[in-house]
């Protein structure tokens, strides 16, 4: 039998974990590159190196380190990871894509070229092209920043001109754009696989519900129409065939009151929204994309259980990560508990999540709920 080989990924943290455990059942070796040492992904069997996600020196030796190489989070040194490529290192998914997601600007204007379905943006320089906005988009605009992002950071709703200088004064000297707000019924999300073969498979399409901008649960399957739904999985199916390489990548859409599906945003690597596929799926999203970027086939994407809802586990204070209540979370067998291994606990930290299954997703909620209200960390 031959040596394992060994996947890299950029990023240690509880994606990079999740996608550990997936790789290591399926006979691979795992290495990370982490700014800091004892990582999620470590503390399941992947091998450290020890450095900044910027840093040169430790993206070349994950590349002469590793099989495969991907990602576990998009903000990180592109054009090193371009170099590797270009030396003929398997990157995936590409550079290129992870280049251009990393500009949200850049991939709304990806997608709105492509001739997909977007909320209408313009690019705001100064305040006075934000003043505009916010009069051209009828008084309410997303500010957002194009680039670093993530779990709510980053983003400002804004109502008048007050609200606007306030933002432009949080955000000042980052890059920003500006969104019309869309009042929508539902945000979605849609997972895609890829492999390096080009074969495609989607996962069930999710509802998520977010609180200050990040995800707090997930509902699968979506309690929406069969027609939104196709909807949805034919416009993110449309928008990763846009981007190059291969993985899973996570979609993110909102369903407006007249049945409209617009895409939110797009991950190039695993996602929150699919965290639920560990249980509730033939085949995780973390297995997945193992697969996908190693050469494998694709697995089946269909759920095993009628309905599951997965609910973040957001750190509550500052400090110590001391979790206590997990034996009573764990008591229900439709319930599974997932901590990251993170220290210190911080307010809206993701320090873990739980996924309960069952008949009803309103069945599967309560249970997740229940858990969620045992736990402290």
């Amino acid at each position: 039998m031959g040596q394992a080989e060994t996947i890299g990924i950029v990023g240690g943290g509880q994606l990079g974990r999740m996608l550990t455990e997936a790789a290591i059942k399926l006979g691979f070796k795992v290495i990370v590159v982490n700014p800091s040492p004892n990582s999620p992904a470590a503390q399941v069997g992947a091998k450290e190196i020890i450095g900044d996600l910027y840093d040169k020196k430790a993206l070349e030796s994950l590349a002469q380190n590793a099989d495969f190489i991907t990602v576990e989070i998009e903000h990180l040194d592109t054009s090193v990871l371009e170099e590797l490529a270009g030396a003929g290192k398997k990157i995936n998914p590409s550079p290129k894509t992870i280049r251009l997601i990393q500009d949200k600007l850049a991939q709304k204007k990806m997608l709105r070229e492509a001739g997909l379905p977007v909320a209408d943006f313009v690019e705001i320089t100064d305040e006075a092209s934000a003043k505009k906005a916010l009069s051209d988009f009828g008084g309410r605009l997303l500010i957002k920043t194009r680039h670093g992002a993530y779990d709510g950071r980053g983003n400002e709703v804004v109502s008048n001109p007050e609200e606007l200088k306030r933002a432009l004064k949080t955000f000042d000297g980052q890059q920003l754009y500006g969104e019309n707000f869309v009042p929508f019924k539902k945000e979605l999300a849609v997972l895609v696989a890829r492999n390096t073969d080009g074969q495609t498979t989607t996962y069930p399409v999710v509802e998520t519900i977010q609180h200050r901008n990040i995800c707090t649960t997930v509902l699968a399957p979506a309690d929406i129409s069969r027609a939104a739904a196709e909807k949805a999985k034919q416009v993110a199916v449309d928008a990763v065939n846009r981007l190059e390489g291969a993985g899973v990548f996570g979609i993110e859409m909102f369903l407006t009151e007249d049945g409209r599906v617009l895409i939110n945003e797009i991950a190039p690597r695993v996602h929150n929204s699919g965290h639920y596929t560990i249980e509730a799926c033939r085949t995780s999203q973390f297995e997945q994309h193992i697969r996908a970027i190693s050469g494998l086939p694709l697995g089946p994407t269909d759920m095993i259980v009628p309905a599951a809802v997965m609910i973040n586990i957001l750190g509550e204070r500052d400090g110590e990560t001391k979790p206590e209540g997990i034996d009573k979370a764990a008591k229900d067998p439709h319930t599974k508990i997932h901590l990251y291994g993170k220290s210190p606990t911080k307010i809206d930290r993701k320090m873990g999540h739980i996924t309960a299954t069952g008949q009803t997703v309103e069945e599967a909620r309560e249970r997740a709920h229940k858990a969620r209200e045992a736990i402290s960390i």
